[in-house]
């Protein structure tokens, strides 16, 4: 088989999602090599190895896609299944993946509409995963963003951010699914910079951290010409940098001109960057956001996460 005719898959979604129905392989030196097969499970070593190699795809047969979508399928409706036997951790890791990858694939090719429609169908069901289901927001944010990922970064955000406007009474289900969209393609300019980005922005150098400050414009200006993103979408990718007393950016706006959704976005944003590229745990995550954030976001809303973070268990 030649190697275009092989098909790439994304690894989160495989993860937590049993048994494979189909060969998945790898590819290295330009070559394709079977890594994991039919019948077996992609999880404990097989999948801390991936990681290990930081790898975002891997290939199937073309005559496998069929079973390829089946378990996609049946994987992603089990874990969403309130009546099911596995532990939440489990299924959580299931919807993560699948979040992930839908942000993945709207990052890389914003340009297409199927990829951004099908990102936005799925957040009806995350949305009522995360707020109606017990540790369903504690089990998301408790997977490990070993890899600094901009996109798993996207999900914490999003995951967060569903609690946080539904505290502050933000939950119209409209607005609820731009601002879940919105969270998962925030940060769509990272993919393209290469800048890296896990670590404290203090640490960058002047070159780095002016090319840090132009992502939200240059993502923004790249999608306006694009018809199928939402104007709350775009606002929220132009957006979430900025800050209410107008010291953000890139636009240096004020609270009275920034969208709402954008400003919960943002909130968030800013504590889950200190959690999934600085390093700092929860609880200290929270208490420097509460210190050296004031101000900077609007008060209820640094309220509402503590509340979130809090009631949820994520902070003891």
């Amino acid at each position: 088989m030649s190697a275009t005719e092989y098909v790439p898959i994304r690894v989160t979604t495989l993860r937590g999602g049993g048994s494979l129905t189909f060969n998945a392989y790898i590819r290295a030196a330009g070559k394709y090599h079977l890594y994991c097969k039919n019948g077996e499970n992609l999880q404990g070593t097989l999948l801390e190895k991936l990681k290990e190699k930081r790898l975002k795809k891997m290939y199937i047969d073309p005559k496998d896609e069929s079973a390829y979508r089946s378990f996609m399928t049946q994987s992603i409706e089990s874990a969403y299944d309130k009546n099911s036997d596995v532990p939440i951790a489990d299924r959580a890791e299931v919807v993560q993946g699948a979040q992930q990858a839908a942000a993945e694939e709207v990052m890389e090719n914003p340009e297409s509409e199927e990829a951004y429609n099908l990102a936005k169908m799925g957040t009806e069901k995350y949305i009522e995963f995360i707020l109606q289901e017990d540790d369903a927001l504690k089990s998301v944010l408790n997977i490990e963003n070993s890899e600094s990922s901009v996109s798993q970064h996207s999900v914490n955000v999003a995951t967060l951010a569903i609690a946080v406007a539904k505290e502050l009474k933000l939950d119209e289900k409209h607005d609820m699914e731009l601002l879940t969209l919105g969270c998962l393609l925030h940060d769509l300019e990272h993919l393209e910079t290469g800048l890296d980005i896990g670590r404290p922005i203090k640490d960058m150098t002047p070159e780095e951290l002016s090319l840090y400050k132009r992502h939200p414009v240059h993502a923004a200006e790249k999608i306006v010409v694009l018809k199928h993103f939402d104007k709350d979408v775009i606002d929220i990718i132009h957006q979430h940098e900025e800050l209410v007393n107008g010291t953000g950016f890139p636009k240096s706006l004020k609270e009275r001109d920034i969208n709402p959704l954008a400003l919960v976005c943002g909130c968030v944003n800013a504590y889950d960057r200190m959690v999934s590229f600085e390093g700092l745990p929860p609880k200290e995550a929270l208490k420097s956001l509460l210190v050296t954030k004031m101000g900077l976001y609007p008060l209820g809303h640094m309220q509402a996460l503590q509340s979130v973070l809090k009631t949820k268990g994520v902070v003891v």
